[in-house]
């Protein structure tokens, strides 16, 4: 039962690992979401209206991510507590089996935050597209309020 029980730490451990290397990924591509976010608003005019974005968007994978870690850690202390403890097998298998349900909720956590990013950079590619073509657009109204006001200023003459 010990040798039982020291495998699955092992492998809880491992799972932990993992979920602290998607947890880092996931901030990275927060980052670099928000900074693509900053380069595309300072080439509009929606500029604060990006700003307030990316920070809300930054905060809010932040205080996420944070939260993931703050669990990944119990996780982490209640492993190495029961490592510590002589705990009986009967014991230990119910820990195990409580730190299996944590970590299937941490996975599902990191799984959703990882869906909110996947959407948050389309809706990204969205504004980023929007934007072009807002530019786009005004580039075109002012040559047509250019072409008017020459045809004015002739009509005038």
């Amino acid at each position: 039962d010990r040798d039982t029980d020291k495998k699955r730490i092992e492998e809880l451990l491992e799972e932990n690992m993992v979920l602290e290397i998607a947890q880092k990924q996931s901030m990275n591509e927060s980052a670099h979401l928000g900074w693509e976010l900053e380069q595309l608003s300072k080439s509009t005019d929606l500029a604060d209206t990006r700003k307030s974005f990316v920070f809300e968007l930054n905060e809010c994978a932040s205080s996420r991510i944070l939260k993931l870690e703050k669990d990944n850690q119990s996780l982490q202390n209640t492993i190495q507590e029961l490592r510590d403890a002589s705990l009986t097998s009967r014991e230990s298998s119910l820990k195990f089996v409580e730190l299996e349900k944590e970590n299937q909720q941490l996975s599902k956590k990191i799984e959703k935050l990882q869906n909110q990013i996947e959407k948050e950079k389309q809706s990204n590619q969205d504004l980023e597209t929007l934007s072009e073509e807002l530019i786009k657009d005004k580039e075109q109204l002012q040559v047509v309020m250019e072409t008017q006001k020459a045809d004015t200023d002739r009509q005038v003459q």
